[in-house]
């Protein structure tokens, strides 16, 4: 089975963009970290959601990149002064190029791309977004943009217990719940309905009714969902993000009537929250 995804960019997708362009691998070619900004274009405003066009041209010159990380689905760029905060949503890609064609000219943008960080080096960082749904910040403080969002999934820090407490604080519905970035960050359709699958549960059980079995066992599933997504360089979406294979191998996700791979049951799609979410109905029956 193989098949390209149309979605937004979960944790997954996120921390293997961010690791190709910290470590100067895959599409990416050559790190960020290090690169001075001789300037930037913004070739469609609205994709600063702060500040100004103006004051951003201003603030980002000259700033040197000095580490690149991830918070949620966030990238998070850090500058001599200043954050540079970049939320892909739907179909935002960022690609590392000359900045000129073999004349020595400008290189032509493409149609969609929305903004550029042209380097000292001769090289750019372009940002394309298709629906224009993406959405850029330069702050003082990553916190000012992200200081919303819940814990991070994969934080060694971040326990079962802490988790638990979560759960039966919100008497939700358990999928809308867990794909709520301010109460756990990065999670998406996808990532819920495959944890949710291996940690046996559905995805319409109230929130309240969890024992500290079962959160224990959902947070290890959701680690290792993530954590295989990562390693699998995440999966395939659409015409945006296509670095990934883990689309081969979902458990549940996509796979409507095929037999589940734990005991058979053909897989059931229902909405969720307006989500679409698959499930085996017998390994995850709503008691």
């Amino acid at each position: 089975m193989s098949y390209i995804l149309k979605r937004m960019p979960e944790l997954p997708e996120v921390e293997t963009i961010v690791s190709a362009l910290r470590d100067g691998h895959s599409k990416y070619r050559t790190s960020v970290i290090g690169l001075e900004i001789r300037d930037a274009m913004v070739l469609w405003p609205k994709t600063l959601a702060a500040p100004s066009e103006n004051e951003f041209k201003e603030r980002i010159l000259g700033r040197t990149i000095t580490g690149l990380s991830r918070r949620g689905k966030f990238l998070v760029f850090s500058l001599t002064l200043d954050q540079l905060l970049i939320h892909l949503r739907m179909s935002g890609d960022l690609r590392m190029e000359g900045a000129t064609d073999e004349s020595g000219n400008q290189k032509a943008f493409e149609k969609h791309d929305r903004l550029a960080l042209n380097f000292t080096e001769g090289s750019r960082l372009v940002f394309n977004d298709t629906r224009k749904f993406g959405r850029v910040w330069l702050t003082a403080d990553a916190e000012e943009v992200t200081g919303g969002l819940g814990p991070e999934p994969l934080d060694e820090n971040f326990t079962p217990e802490q988790f638990h407490q979560m759960l039966i604080s919100r008497g939700r519905q358990l999928k809308p719940l867990l794909m709520d970035q301010t109460f756990l960050a990065g999670l998406g359709n996808i990532y819920a309905d495959e944890a949710l699958h291996l940690a046996k549960l559905h995805p319409l059980t109230n929130t309240n009714t969890i024992t500290p079995i079962q959160s224990k066992k959902l947070l290890e599933a959701i680690r290792a969902v993530l954590n295989e997504g990562i390693r699998r360089n995440g999966a395939s979406i659409d015409w945006v993000y296509r670095g990934g294979d883990f689309q081969n191998y979902f458990r549940v996700y996509g796979r409507t009537g095929e037999p589940c791979p734990v005991c058979g049951t053909p897989i059931d799609r229902l909405v969720v929250g307006q989500r679409g979410t698959h499930i085996c109905p017998n390994c995850q029956s709503l008691h």
